[in-house]
């Protein structure tokens, strides 16, 4: 996948952000469950990231936002980063190509895990808040990635054909901005969703990436009928039950994370 694809725009990775927050239970901070505003706001960066000005970042950060799952040829996938990255160069492909999103999923889930850890130990600390807040805002915006099934295929912005040309060509754009362009709101898509804790999030994580690839056929079938160009209630509803995906998988993480700091070793 080439690094300026973007999965929903902006406003819509803020709206599952917000949506998130919404089903999250009395136990997790007050602080946090009232941070609405600015979970949205830092779930924007990863994409501010790629300012062309900021060549080193965004060139170590593009592949982040997605997972070119065929290009792993059936193999398990590693458990960290510099493994899959070992891996891929064993199977002849190029690392920055192929995407590092679930890698780029479980470092930011470990980065709010310490900074929920930091909050306990010291609560009245603004400092402490902060962090949670935009370490949170910006796993939400790779868990919103996820979901979106484009950015778990090399087909993720067309199909190409044998005589070369490429079929479908901008179906990325059309799914990108469909919550933004048909007003998708938080609390539609909050609806019903409570966050769950989760144990294993490596096997979560792996588990939604999959079912966000088993999603790439129906996503091009619906874009061949024009339905995002042209909508109905079947690509409404399509749109709609990722971005709810994308909300349970964001607060199941932070959730997740809340607990998982409570008994956390020191870090030093």
């Amino acid at each position: 996948m080439v690094s300026g694809a973007q999965a929903w725009w902006i406003k819509g990775h803020e709206t599952i952000a917000e949506a998130a927050v919404a089903g999250l239970p009395d136990e997790v901070p007050a602080f946090f469950r009232a941070g609405a505003k600015g979970l949205a706001h830092s779930s924007g960066d990863p994409d501010r990231w790629k300012n062309p000005a900021a060549k080193h970042l965004r060139a170590a950060e593009a592949p982040d936002h997605y997972l070119d799952l065929e290009d792993f040829e059936g193999k398990e996938l590693p458990p960290d980063r510099y493994k899959a990255i070992a891996l891929l160069i064993e199977l002849k492909k190029e690392p920055e190509k192929v995407g590092m999103l679930p890698y780029a999923i479980m470092e930011n889930f470990d980065r709010l895990s310490c900074a929920f850890y930091d909050y306990r130990a010291d609560p009245d600390n603004k400092a402490a808040q902060a962090k949670c807040l935009v370490y949170a805002g910006n796993l939400s915006h790779f868990t919103g990635d996820c979901v979106m099934p484009l950015h778990t295929t090399r087909d993720y912005d067309g199909r190409k054909q044998a005589d070369g040309s490429i079929k479908q060509k901008g179906i990325h754009a059309r799914i990108d901005g469909f919550p933004e362009k048909n007003e998708f709101k938080a609390e539609e898509i909050a609806r019903d969703l409570k966050a769950k804790q989760i144990d294993d999030v490596w096997a979560y994580v792996l588990k939604t990436i999959k079912e966000s690839h088993d999603q790439i056929d129906r996503s091009y079938e619906l874009d061949q009928a024009d339905a995002f160009a042209k909508p109905t209630d079947d690509s409404s509803k399509f749109i709609m039950s990722r971005c709810k995906a994308g909300a349970q998988f964001t607060m199941d993480l932070w959730y997740s994370a809340w607990q998982r700091s409570a008994k956390m070793p020191k870090p030093y």
